[in-house]
């Protein structure tokens, strides 16, 4: 999701143009080299360059919040967001596969079998 300020220029627009990235300062949010918001400019052949970067998810909503620039993070951290930020889906999708393992499905507790339930029907 890009994560912009409230007062944007763009804030009324349904979907965030992955192309208005390289106009904003940007807040890139380091998780190591071969990061996923990377992977997203990388494929589109572009790659903003950071004014701002952090490993913190909270410190770039922050950031954005405070009108230092714009950045992507991932809807699931977004679902609480205690900030006056906005958050748009991108124009081009993004996603991610997540993995779950465990050693024994018969062992699991009730808890772990729920939640296995629960992925399985999404």
């Amino acid at each position: 999701m890009a994560v912009i300020p409230e007062n944007h220029r763009l804030k009324d627009l349904d979907v965030f143009p992955i192309k208005a990235f390289s106009d904003e300062p940007f807040i890139h949010l380091e998780k190591g080299e071969n990061s996923d918001v990377k992977k997203i400019f990388e494929s589109r052949g572009m790659m903003p360059e950071a004014k701002f970067t952090t490993w913190d998810d909270y410190a770039v909503m922050s950031m954005v919040e405070s009108g230092l620039g714009i950045s992507v993070l991932p809807e699931l951290i977004l679902k609480r967001c205690p900030y006056r930020i906005l958050t748009k889906p991108l124009d081009v999708p993004a996603y991610r596969n997540l993995g779950f393992a465990l050693r024994d499905k018969k062992t699991a507790s009730v808890a772990v079998k729920r939640l296995m339930a629960y992925l399985i029907e999404k």
